[in-house]
């Protein structure tokens, strides 16, 4: 994004009261008791939902479009959940201080962790993707305190002083960040020092258009075009939550034989196994994906949404 001239003035000021508004709640749900803090997350989501008509508007939209077969009953039901899952998750990812390594690991069921282990084994890092789903915040946290070195890729908040309070919880945790902007040289170094990057490819991008619930979807190329160029071994990996304080993460290598014919053809063939495994779990469990997000932006603008949506 450019400077703040290139902003209008009402969304700079947007920004930092919704920054403020967030700093300000980290100090409150830090102080919290356990139970009260869980309930008090679930009343912030359900309180955002009234509260912000473009987001609620743009996760119903989202959730119709993407299951046509629900009632309006359903889809306003998962919205809410939505959004009462990720007030709890953001009161969870500010309280992270009072739990204990050994409470974070034994919270994770890790399914298919060997095959990172056995990656790492052979020198040449490991990529995983992974998606704004369920608590993919303690999953990471949960690898690093099993001693893997591990970086995140993440997109910078619009607010400067936000995105330092939240990297800052990463890295007492052992997780390195570095900005999406600045990322292609970083990975490249931590890929060469046999670490483990983690990239989320759930947003809207201005990369390729790959199916995502049967729609194109503009998606980060990056995770396909590294892994074909440089032969790091690429995994998805998704930590759902399953009961109240449990969660199981899933891992699972991505294989892919290129056909070298065309390296943009590959780059799609393997983005689009990844939107498929994406979508796969936030079928089994709607309500932990972040349906409040502008998915296909991109579509929109390019006039493709609504020929994708005609039978």
């Amino acid at each position: 994004m450019a400077g703040n001239e290139a902003v209008p003035l009402k969304k700079r000021i947007e920004r930092s009261v919704g920054g403020a508004a967030l700093r300000s709640l980290a100090a409150v749900v830090r102080r919290l008791p356990d139970g009260m803090a869980e309930r008090f997350g679930k009343s912030v989501g359900r309180l955002l939902f009234r509260l912000s008509r473009k987001y609620r508007s743009r996760a119903l939209s989202n959730l119709a479009m993407c299951f046509p077969e629900w009632s309006s009953q359903k889809v306003h039901a998962t919205a809410v959940g939505v959004f009462e899952h990720f007030g709890r998750l953001m009161v969870q990812f500010f309280r992270f201080d009072r739990v204990s390594d050994q409470q974070i690991l034994d919270s994770v069921e890790f399914e298919g962790l060997e095959a990172i282990e056995a990656a790492l084994d052979k020198g040449k890092g490991a990529l995983v993707v992974t998606a704004h789903f369920g608590d993919w915040e303690r999953m990471a946290h949960s690898v690093a305190i099993r001693g893997k070195k591990i970086s995140v890729v993440a997109r910078d908040s619009n607010e400067e002083r936000t995105t330092k309070l939240v990297n800052s919880v990463r890295k007492r945790h052992g997780i390195d960040v570095f900005s999406r902007g600045r990322a292609a040289r970083e990975i490249l170094r931590r890929l060469a020092a046999n670490e483990i990057v983690g990239i989320l490819t759930d947003q809207n991008t201005r990369e390729i258009l790959v199916p995502f619930f049967g729609i194109p979807a503009g998606t980060n190329e990056a995770p396909a075009a590294l892994h074909l160029r440089l032969g790091t071994p690429l995994f998805t990996a998704f930590c759902a939550e399953i009961a109240p304080g449990r969660y199981r993460a899933v891992v699972e290598p991505v294989t892919f034989t290129p056909r070298n014919e065309s390296r943009e053809r590959d780059v799609v063939e393997i983005m689009s196994l990844i939107n498929e495994r994406i979508e796969r779990a936030v079928r089994e469990r709607p309500e932990q994906w972040l349906w409040m997000h502008d998915r296909w932006r991109w579509t929109r603008e390019l006039g493709l949404l609504e020929k994708a949506k005609t039978p």
